[in-house]
């Protein structure tokens, strides 16, 4: 029957389609199998490499490219896995296995696999190297591939990256070890203590204790632990008590007990504790230390005792000082009064005809009075330094002021020994200061005075610049070098200290007090800063000192700016000395000039005649006067007998200022004539002027003082010492001004009452009416009365601090202490009656000068208004305007006002603009002018 399910062709049939089912399942289930094993193969997470039974590599996983960096195509038939392997390793590695089994195994791939070839399960650590040359740890399973009859055709190495856990074992071990290290040093911290400490529980049972705890009950750690903290104390309620207040309190400090150890020993101890908790803030009971306090309780009696002595010591110590000072005061007073007539009168005779003989004589007593001077100068700073009483100003000041006047006060010493005397200021040394000029100045002088004193020949070098080794802005470094003896080092800390000195023989060459080093320390040190000394013996010295300073927010009055017309000026500078052309090509390249320098005059020579040979001849010849070969008189003969350099200007600069050097220089041409060490603003206006053809060549004036724009002042002088009147009045006789005199203070009050003065000189201390009693009258009335203050000014012999401020709280405007110098009394005047001058003028001038002081009147205005609109301009025509005509007039002080309104013009500085034409509205106010 058709289709019969039972006939043999439809069974064939259906056994051949079932055949091809199930071959189609198995080949899928096989697809499925291969699906899964390339997916395991090519895992991203280990590296898989095969290799053929030479260790060959045949086959290279993903994850084993991503980890060592090679494609497969790179390693495969190419290099065994021990190509890619630490070979220390694979070396140590055989090495280790030939021993465990007993067989020489080779170092290379046999190494990696030979257990596995032996059918032993090998699973190892190994390096393996990228190909990038970076390594990794790995650990890294062997197994042997084989074929059907158990021959062994390959081996399979599964690797993973064992860095992570390398290094979880490693801070593992390192957390181990900072554990044991804390506990360690928790231990040695409690055992070293010098405390008794111990801990206990919230019931006062003790749970720790360190050996000196052991130490104090006689007890071991072992028997202590676990025993009442009571138990080891005279008064066990007391400390118990101590346990209860530390844990109400959490703390208590200096609680007293009594510990007796097991031998009875007693031993009163302070005893401090606090509460302590664990990490989650549970209370865990109380950490104590007992320190041993019986000693102290010694000390503090023997203490008091000693208290009451020295109380009764400091009393009369006090007394001893006040003494001291009170007699310091007089002794001053009663040497200075005399002092002033000896030196007074000794600088007047200086002044005169003298013959020669007579001349070394007034030297020589000249020379005396002042170290005389100084000397009472240094106990009186010595003895405020002691007492504590030397307090530092802090004013506004202008660092390269207070350094020029410096230098121009110690040149006179230096040139008189023939030494070099130079400054430098480093560049961006800050210059408006805030501190006090005074002590600065003081120590300066004792330093250069010193390396002049010490020094035969050569130089004196003064530097300054910042502190390198502070951050401060006005943190400042000093040196003071010279060529002299030097120091021997074994005397260089001891020269700082009071009557040291470095020459101490009998025969010793070089004189001095002793005290001004030491002196200098103190004020040093006030400053914030150190001295010290540098020094080789026989070649110089070098004394440095550091001091730190606020920095001002005004600049400096008359610190130069830098002119357009100085940009680019051809200049050369003359000078055998390396240090003066170093500071003067500094300072003139600031100003925008070109600078060439010579060693010497010879080389100077040359090198001019070369530029003028060239087309480029130099603008400006800065000369020494002085130097070896052929000095600067030579050279500006040279320059001046050729007409192809008629253009230079010559400026020449002398450290000695020898007679008849000035007259040479105006002879040969020569624009200035300065004296070294020279000022920056005097070298700016004296190459400005030269270069406008306004240069008047100026001799140096003579020391000892001159007052300016003095015609027509009236002083007072009340003074009842006749040697004092008299020389005062030698000072004043060439000034040109008027002097009455007053003999005592009840005198000078009627005569100012009465009369108008311009200045008072006032000797405080006088019969019938003190100084002091006449000054406050004097200010009373001209309260009462709406008068101007007039400029009084002390004229002491009293020179303590207290006496100073005693002349200030009187009303004195200034104090001068006696005895005083012709300089010194000059400048003060000077200084005190700006705009109080009275001016005379011949009949040729008198319809000229009213108009011309209404026009600077106007000028006043004008400038008020050119500053609101910011028109600098403007200020700077009639600056120089007025700098241009005042002299004409007589009126000098208008011609500098005029110079410092122009200069500030220039560099735009309103607030100097303002403060200048304050000065001439105040000066014109007061300026009287009398016609002849």
């Amino acid at each position: 029957m058709s289709g019969d399910i039972h006939s043999p062709a439809v069974l064939d049939g259906d056994t051949g389609k079932a055949d091809a089912i199930i071959e189609v399942r198995r080949e899928a289930a096989l697809l499925k199998t291969g699906a899964l094993q390339d997916a395991i193969f090519n895992s991203a997470n280990f590296s898989s490499i095969a290799t053929d039974e030479k260790g060959v590599i045949q086959l290279f996983n993903v994850g084993a490219e991503r980890m060592l960096g090679y494609t497969a195509a790179e390693v495969m038939n190419n290099i065994t896995p021990a190509d890619i392997s630490d070979p220390q390793e694979v070396i140590a590695r055989a090495k280790a296995l030939s021993v465990e089994l007993g067989t020489p195994i080779t170092p290379g791939f046999e190494a990696l696999v030979f257990k596995a070839s032996r059918g032993i399960e090998d699973i190892y650590e190994l390096t393996y190297f990228r190909k990038d040359g970076s390594r990794f740890p790995a650990v890294v399973s062997v197994t042997a591939l084989r074929d059907a009859q158990d021959a062994i055709i390959g081996y399979l190495l599964i690797g993973t990256d064992n860095t992570a856990r390398k290094q979880v074992e490693a801070d593992q071990k390192e957390l181990d070890q900072r554990l044991r290290d804390q506990q360690f040093y928790t231990r040695s911290l409690i055992e070293s203590n010098i405390d008794a400490l111990m801990t206990t529980n919230p019931s006062g049972i003790i749970t720790d204790v360190n050996k000196q705890m052991e130490a104090l009950t006689g007890c071991t750690r072992d028997e202590l632990i676990g025993a009442p903290f009571k138990n080891y104390f005279t008064d066990p309620e007391l400390a118990e008590t101590g346990i209860k207040r530390v844990l109400s309190e959490k703390k208590v400090t200096n609680y007293e007990l009594t510990a007796r150890a097991r031998d009875g020993k007693e031993t009163v101890v302070s005893y401090n504790a606090t509460t302590f908790y664990d990490r989650n803030r549970r209370l865990q009971g109380v950490f104590a230390a007992a320190r041993d306090v019986t000693e102290r309780k010694r000390l503090d009696q023997i203490l008091q005792e000693k208290n009451v002595e020295l109380e009764s010591a400091r009393s009369a110590a006090e007394k001893a000082n006040v003494a001291k000072s009170d007699f310091l005061a007089r002794m001053s007073h009663e040497i200075r009064t005399p002092m002033n007539a000896i030196i007074g009168m000794a600088d007047l005779l200086w002044e005169t005809s003298l013959a020669s003989e007579q001349r070394e004589y007034v030297r020589i007593f000249r020379k005396a009075g002042s170290q005389l001077l100084d000397l009472i100068n240094d106990i009186l700073d010595l003895s405020k330094v002691e007492s504590g009483h030397l307090v530092l100003e802090s004013i506004d000041f202008d660092l390269g002021e207070v350094l020029d006047k410096t230098l121009e006060m110690m040149a006179i010493r230096a040139h008189e020994k023939g030494l070099e005397l130079a400054l430098r200021i480093a560049p961006e040394t800050p210059t408006a200061l805030i501190g006090d000029p005074a002590r600065l100045r003081q120590v300066l002088i004792n330093l250069i005075g010193n390396a002049i004193k010490f020094t035969e020949q050569g130089e004196v070098i003064v530097r300054v610049e910042r502190d390198s080794e502070d951050a401060a802005a006005g943190a400042l470094r000093f040196s003071v070098c010279d060529t002299g003896i030097g120091v021997p080092e074994e005397t260089r800390e001891l020269i700082f200290a009071p009557y040291a000195q470095v020459d101490t023989s009998t025969t010793r060459k070089f004189g001095g007090s002793g005290l001004g080093l030491a002196i200098s320390r103190e004020v040093v040190e006030l400053m914030q800063g150190r001295i010290w000394a540098e020094s080789s013996i026989g070649t110089g010295s070098t004394f440095y000192f550091t001091a730190r300073f606020a920095v001002g927010s005004r600049p400096p009055l008359r610190v130069p700016s830098l002119p357009v017309d100085l940009r680019g000026l051809k200049t050369l500078v003359i000078d055998d000395n390396t240090m003066n052309r170093l500071i003067l090509r500094e300072m003139l390249s600031r100003w925008g000039a070109v600078v060439t320098e010579a060693e010497g005059g010879e080389q100077g020579l040359s090198e001019l005649l070369r530029a003028q040979q060239a087309g480029v001849p130099y603008d400006l010849v800065l000369l020494d006067c002085r130097m070896p070969a052929v000095d600067g008189f030579q050279v500006a003969e040279q320059i001046h007998q050729r007409p192809t350099m008629a253009g230079t200007t010559i400026l020449m600069l002398t450290s000695d200022n020898r007679a008849g050097d000035f007259a040479r220089s105006r002879d040969l041409g020569v624009a200035a004539y300065l004296v070294k060490p020279v000022k920056r603003v005097e070298l700016l206006e004296a190459i400005q002027q030269a270069r406008a053809g306004a240069a008047a060549l100026v001799e140096p004036a003579a020391p000892g003082g001159v007052l300016e724009d003095a015609q027509g002042l009236r002083i007072l002088l009340a003074e009842d010492s006749l040697d004092n009147v008299l020389l005062v009045q030698s000072y004043l006789n060439s000034s040109g001004c008027s002097v009455d005199l007053a003999c005592n203070g009840k005198v000078a009050l009627q005569m100012c009452i009465s009369g108008t003065y311009d200045v008072v000189l006032m000797d405080v201390q006088m019969p019938v009416m003190d100084g002091y009693s006449a000054t406050r009258g004097i200010r009373q009335w001209e309260g009462e009365n709406r008068a101007g203050p007039v400029p009084i000014l002390a004229l002491t012999a009293h020179a303590l601090p207290e006496e100073v401020q005693k002349s200030l709280d009187a009303g004195c405007t200034a104090h001068l202490t006696k005895p005083i110098r012709k300089a010194t009394l000059l400048h003060a005047i000077q200084e005190h009656t700006m705009g109080r001058v009275r001016v005379r003028v011949g009949s040729a001038l008198s319809e000229l000068v009213p108009g011309f002081l209404e026009n600077r009147r106007r000028d006043v205005t004008a400038i008020a208004a050119a500053l609101a609109h910011a028109d600098y301009e403007h200020i700077r025509i009639l600056g120089h305007n007025m700098r241009g005509s005042g002299a004409g007039y007589g009126l000098n002080r208008v011609t500098e006002i005029g110079a410092s309104l122009e200069q500030a013009a220039g560099r735009r500085e309103p607030e100097e603009i303002r403060a200048r034409a304050a000065e001439l509205a105040r000066y014109l106010d007061n300026l009287h002018v009398e016609y002849e």
